[in-house]
């Protein structure tokens, strides 16, 4: 059974949703949590400072125990997106060649979509070929103001 609490951010209230021992959700402003779920606002205070440190442009890397669910090929998709440097972006397609799948560009993309742990698990550094903004769970202007928020730390032109 999972544990969930709300923290704070410029972006709106996140759920963070874990076990005794792992992060195994995070969701965006009005999510709702799963009925079996057990509200406990006192979980996950390591996270939720992390997420707040990170939104305060303090932090760049989270070390967090993480515990995504998925098949073997969205795991390695997932794997992937942790090596996307902070501040940078890359393609589907680049994330496809880099897990050994070249032709798997599509898969990519849904497994991106299906990342439980954004933000943390940056799915939102991936971006179109074309440098176009791609689908995101929590919309494209917050993948934007991530984005935006990543370049300024780091000292980069967003594109």
């Amino acid at each position: 059974m999972l544990r969930y609490t709300f923290t704070d951010t410029p972006i709106g209230a996140i759920l963070i949703a874990g076990d005794s021992e792992s992060i195994v959700e995070i969701h965006f402003a009005g999510a709702k949590p799963k009925p079996d779920w057990i509200r406990d606002d006192d979980a996950f205070p390591e996270a939720a400072g992390q997420l707040r440190a990170y939104f305060a442009g303090e932090l760049q890397t989270f070390a967090l125990p993480l515990a995504p669910q998925g098949t073997e090929f969205q795991m390695s998709v997932w794997r992937a997106l942790q090596q996307i440097p902070y501040g940078e972006t890359t393609t589907y397609s680049t994330i496809a060649n880099r897990i050994g799948r070249p032709a798997a560009i599509r898969a990519v993309g849904a497994a991106n979509g299906a990342n439980p742990i954004p933000i943390v698990i940056p799915c939102h550094r991936v971006i179109g070929t074309n440098g176009s903004m791609t689908g995101f769970g929590g919309g494209i202007d917050v993948k934007r103001r991530l984005l935006a928020l990543e370049a300024r730390v780091a000292g980069q032109a967003l594109f």
